[in-house]
């Protein structure tokens, strides 16, 4: 018989984390983030073949890619050249009470996924602070979210995410594989349609990028 699947070490699983109006406060600050930061759809390194969602970020840093210079952080939206907009002050909060990391986050991206998007299996490896972890919030319909082991190609297993709920990935879970599978439409009334055409699932990211120098935090 196959073994089952067993969680890494450092995975946290928090359902219903945040209620309906904190859910819709954390919505509002996103479309108000569209202002200086709007939803653009980046592209991958080498290939230029365009992401499965768009995306935009919080914080002083933002992730971004392109074909010409690959997967990087940049302090300013590469479209409108505008800085980011503040990390909102719930997931400030979020990030104080389970990162266990003497410094702040850097960077909060923002994906959205459509009804028919995708995130392959990955492992987030862009930052110097490797050793933050990271913390996501789940918006809008439900997902399937994928995690494995610290291999491509090892045993995964899955859980269906909801709104409102938090995944954390720290200690030996941080350096395994994950991604989501699948978007299930419609699970969802949060994402208002004015500005989210086709509703779907908005993922908040937060990331610690540099390192603490000495004598920081």
């Amino acid at each position: 018989m196959t073994a089952p699947f067993i969680l890494p070490d450092g995975f946290r699983y928090l359902p219903g984390h945040f209620d309906r109006s904190a859910q819709s406060a954390l919505i509002e600050a996103v479309i108000a983030a569209q202002a200086c930061a709007p939803f653009w759809r980046p592209s991958m390194p080498r290939t230029g073949q365009p992401l499965s969602v768009m995306m935009t970020n919080f914080g002083p840093l933002g992730w971004v890619t392109d074909k010409a210079k690959g997967y990087r952080y940049e302090p300013r939206h590469p479209e409108t050249g505008q800085p980011w907009p503040q990390i909102p002050a719930a997931l400030l909060q979020l990030w104080r009470d389970f990162a266990a990391y003497p410094a702040p986050p850097e960077a909060c991206l923002v994906n959205w996924y459509a009804s028919d998007s995708r995130m392959g299996l990955h492992v987030d490896w862009d930052e110097e602070a490797t050793d933050a972890a990271v913390i996501s919030v789940s918006l809008g319909d439900k997902a399937r979210f994928r995690i494995g082991g610290p291999q491509r190609g090892g045993k995964t297993g899955s859980l269906i995410v909801s709104s409102g709920d938090v995944v954390v990935l720290g200690g030996e879970a941080r350096r395994c594989y994950h991604g989501v599978d699948r978007i299930y439409p419609g699970t969802s009334t949060l994402l208002p349609e004015a500005a989210f055409t086709g509703g779907g699932r908005i993922n908040l990211t937060l990331r610690r990028v540099t390192l603490l120098e000495l004598g920081q935090g």
